[in-house]
């Protein structure tokens, strides 16, 4: 097949090329938008229908689920159908789990928003199986790395944003301490905010599924073509993965470090907002671009959406570490750069536990610095040392991204037992491990070169 960029009268076809890169992109940070809003809308959830802290992590829990039970899946549909249809799968499946959204929003049922979330994740599932490959083989291959590197920079992006916007839609006027229940006023408002994110999230990406309906053709021209020959059965796959020991340990690698930064992102607000960190302190509004960002109410102290919206930097600090880390990883070993940063990281979490007060929000909020090399260096150092085939592997791993839907539900039971802070214990345990499994990585000879690379 001739790609796009070679063909002979191809004016129209760079331009369409460039054109679907650019949407490409948009879908990249798309993603990464809307898997952010689920920490402001943890927080939202549990004033509206006046919950626990455990049932209020139920949204991460069904989000991050369609991770465990999709990815598989996922990888058959595109190896059967190429990359643009499974995209178009992909966007209607969105489009679908955004209209449930916003029919939970308008009902204010909460089993329809953990429906509408599963639905919406599952098509990000897809999404995050078909995009990567699109977004390196539109164009020249020479670009390649650089178009997908690209496209992950308006992912990392997009997490910025979510708690911002979703802070400033969802969490005015709410308030959780001691079990609060909202007024009707302040209710109704954070269910329109609901609704107004996800309808013009419904409109993006309704957007997008109609641009690369239209342009089809030239985009599917664009792409290498596929290997010749039947793509291999999933339950082999599946079976190949779990027969390899180092492809297992990667697994329960991943589980834990999705797991650990999900709990994480999902309490922070919770957290900053609780008396004992910021919730009786205006320390936040004195840091420049922290205070600005949050914009006080004038009122002392850090409200619930003021917190939301500094969740923001623990996002923010990843897409941050990973412009760092990538200079560091060119200068030292991956596995020991994976251990010292999750070491780093299970310090952090031992200080907010055991020290606590204003000082260990900040601490808190930094954690994302360290978090940002951990997901691909894990994936590539398993992919370096699993008997499995790539494909194998990263099925496995990409499967085990549901520690995002498990450990946050258990620091959600902590936090209501022992408080925000105490709960950390866990996500410390996680990278604990994690730095075990580093070091047992660099110890451990490699297999085979990785050549494929997961974006989270």
């Amino acid at each position: 097949m001739e790609h796009a960029d070679q063909a002979p009268a191809s004016a129209g076809g760079r331009s369409t090329a460039v054109a679907a890169f650019a949407a490409v992109t948009v879908l990249f940070f798309a993603w990464g938008f809307i898997t952010s809003l689920i920490d402001p809308l943890v927080a939202a959830v549990k004033g509206i229908f006046t919950l626990s802290d455990t049932m209020a992590q139920l949204p991460a829990f069904a989000f991050f689920a369609a991770y465990g039970l999709m990815s598989f899946p996922a990888a058959k549909l595109i190896a059967r159908f190429n990359s643009v249809p499974s995209i178009l799968a992909a966007l209607a499946t969105m489009v679908a789990g955004c209209l449930v959204m916003l029919l939970a929003a308008n009902l204010a049922i909460y089993l329809l928003v953990l429906v509408g979330l599963f639905i919406l994740a599952s098509g990000i599932t897809i999404l995050q199986v078909a995009a990567n490959p699109l977004a390196a083989g539109l164009g020249n291959p020479k670009w390649s790395h650089f178009r997908l590197t690209f496209s992950q920079t308006f992912n990392s992006f997009g997490t910025f944003l979510g708690p911002l916007i979703g802070a400033h839609l969802f969490l005015e006027g709410v308030e959780v301490k001691d079990g609060a229940a909202l007024d009707e006023t302040v209710r109704a408002q954070a269910l329109a905010g609901i609704d107004s994110a996800y309808f013009w999230l419904c409109g993006l990406i309704a957007a997008l599924f109609l641009f690369f309906w239209f342009s089809r053709r030239v985009v599917d021209a664009a792409i290498p073509s596929a290997p010749v020959g039947p793509p291999a059965r999933m339950d082999e796959l599946f079976r190949e993965a779990l027969a390899s020991r180092w492809a297992r340990i990667g697994a329960l690698a991943i589980f834990l470090y999705v797991g650990a930064e999900v709990a994480i992102g999902t309490q922070m607000a919770l957290f900053l907002n609780s008396d004992a960190i910021w919730g009786q302190s205006d320390a936040a509004f004195g840091v420049p671009l922290l205070g600005f960002a949050m914009g006080s109410d004038g009122v002392f102290g850090v409200s619930l959406q003021e917190a939301g919206k500094a969740v923001a930097f623990y996002w923010g600090g990843a897409m941050v570490g990973r412009a760092i880390g990538s200079v560091l990883l060119a200068l030292a070993p991956a596995a020991r750069l994976l251990a010292l940063f999750t070491a780093i990281a299970c310090l952090m979490c031992l200080y907010v536990v055991f020290v606590g007060g204003v000082n260990s929000g900040f601490v808190a909020l930094s954690i994302g610095l360290v978090n940002s090399i951990m997901f691909p260096v894990i994936f590539t150092l398993t992919l370096e040392r699993s008997e499995a085939r790539a494909e194998a592997t990263s099925g496995l791993l990409c499967t085990a991204i549901v520690g995002g839907a498990i450990v946050p539900v258990i620091v959600g039971a902590l936090s209501g037992a022992m408080g925000y802070a105490a709960a950390l214990i866990l996500p410390a345990l996680c990278y604990a491990l994690l730095c075990i499994f580093a070091v047992a990585a660099g110890r451990a000879p490699v297999k085979e070169a990785a050549a494929v690379v997961s974006i989270h």
